[in-house]
């Protein structure tokens, strides 16, 4: 069997969380396939500037073909364009004008992957929103099998995308709540699909007490891992652990682990670490308290999942509905709402060890059942046994004609994603069981 895995950015160093789960995919992939990745020669998600080589490389032993991207993301550009395609009626061809200036706009991998449509038995596609993903799901529709990392953010309403998730032959999901807002909006329940999500690298031995005395964390801690972005809720996590500590007397830190793409605040109690090594990454997350995750939007939390893996508990933001749902169906996280239940989850979550320990524990089995690499692997290898075993039964919708692509016929993208119910996906015979404890954590304080 053949695969090919495209995906906007590929390399060793780069850690984007689709970008990281389309090179964890590839590597065990290859295990059981050949495995190609096709890719744009840039490494930078802002603006698409390219500074790899085009050609073929070699990433932990994968071919890698990168292609140019044809221009720069122009911000202001594109800023206009997303203003006006989320929030006012529009054409399909501002969709794909806007398409084209979101990036990374890459032709001449759309012209290889069609000139290969029959190179390969699957062509995986990460990231629905993309250029690539976009164009390269009406290339090889019959072989195209799409990651979309969907978040419940704008782009999604565009009515370009529903003939995507429509047409390809099949969906690999991050999450039960990803797959109900796709099938939502685009009415796509014929097309094969299974939640599958992502596993990660755990190392076989962590040491936590040398992540404390190599970064000198004394006091127990709260660790934040990923890019620290006010998009990320990161101006909202300050400002409530700012708040925490001003009604507690219990000594605590807030670590931050990953790239500033936002001022950090001068406090004495948070420490940024900046960029570490997977093993201190491990190591950190292992020795603390709580991670904490207060994004809003996640179409899989990658970060959760290794806290979990390693037996520490999660407190999310819930009006992230993956988030939450993953808390409740692990039983293995608190939620907030605002500052105020931040504060008595994280209060609980210090104060009571044996609760704390008891979600961690389910957290390592919730791993260990749904997250595992060979529950991954197998979950790819059974979609692709069942679709090499039945023909099609659908096919993609073509564009519409020149005047209909020009028509103001779409409703406004954000509109489009508001219109889709939104909650988190718990099983009814596990609801209570799962809610019991956050709900006693969100009374405290109160």
């Amino acid at each position: 069997m053949r695969l090919a895995i495209v995906v906007q950015r590929y390399g060793a160093d780069i850690s984007g969380g689709a970008e990281l789960h389309a090179r964890y995919i590839a590597e065990h992939l290859a295990r059981h396939a050949e495995v190609e990745v096709l890719t744009t020669c840039a490494r930078d998600y802002v603006s698409w500037r390219n500074e790899f080589a085009p050609g073929v490389d070699q990433v932990h032993g994968i071919p890698v073909h990168r292609f140019a991207v044809v221009r720069e993301r122009n911000e202001i550009d594109f800023g206009r364009r997303s203003a006006h395609v989320f929030d006012h009626p529009h054409s399909l061809a501002e969709e794909l004008a806007w398409l084209d200036s979101e990036g990374p706009a890459c032709p001449d991998l759309i012209k290889q992957l069609e000139a290969w449509r029959t190179r390969f038995d699957f062509v995986l596609l990460f990231s629905a929103r993309y250029y690539h993903a976009y164009y390269g799901a009406r290339a090889v529709p019959e072989r195209a099998v799409l990651i979309p990392t969907a978040e419940r953010e704008a782009s999604l309403g565009l009515s370009m995308f529903g003939p995507i998730f429509r047409g390809v032959r099949a969906i690999m999901y991050n999450s039960p709540e990803e797959r109900t807002l796709l099938n939502g909006l685009a009415a796509n329940e014929h097309v094969p699909g299974v939640v599958v999500g992502v596993g990660s690298e755990i190392p076989d031995r962590v040491e936590p007490e040398r992540a404390r005395q190599k970064f000198s964390l004394r006091k127990p801690f709260v660790i934040y891992v990923g890019r620290i972005d006010v998009n990320k809720g990161c101006g909202e996590l300050f400002d409530s652990f700012a708040r925490y500590l001003k009604t507690s007397r219990r000594p605590v830190d807030l670590v931050l682990i990953g790239t500033p793409a936002m001022p950090i605040p001068d406090h004495r109690s948070i420490r940024h670490l900046g960029y570490v090594s997977d093993q201190d990454k491990f190591d950190a997350i292992a020795a603390a308290s709580v991670l904490v995750m207060p994004s809003y939007y996640e179409s899989l939390s990658m970060v959760a999942l290794e806290a979990w893996a390693l037996g520490r508990p999660v407190l999310a933001n819930a009006h992230c509905d993956v988030l939450l749902g993953q808390c409740l169906r692990s039983n293995a996280g608190l939620y907030y709402e605002n500052a105020h239940e931040f504060a008595g989850a994280l209060h609980r979550l210090l104060e009571d060890e044996r609760l704390s320990r008891r979600l961690g524990e389910n957290g390592r089995e919730y791993y260990r059942r749904h997250y595992t690499w060979p529950v991954i692997e197998e979950k790819y290898l059974d979609m692709f046994a069942r679709l090499s075993s039945q023909p099609p039964t659908h096919v993609m919708e073509p564009l519409p004609g020149f005047l209909a692509r020009r028509a103001r016929t779409a409703r406004p993208a954000a509109a489009a994603i508001n219109a889709v119910p939104a909650g988190a996906i718990v099983p009814a015979r596990r609801a209570e069981s799962h809610a019991a404890p956050v709900r006693r954590a969100r009374g405290e304080h109160r």
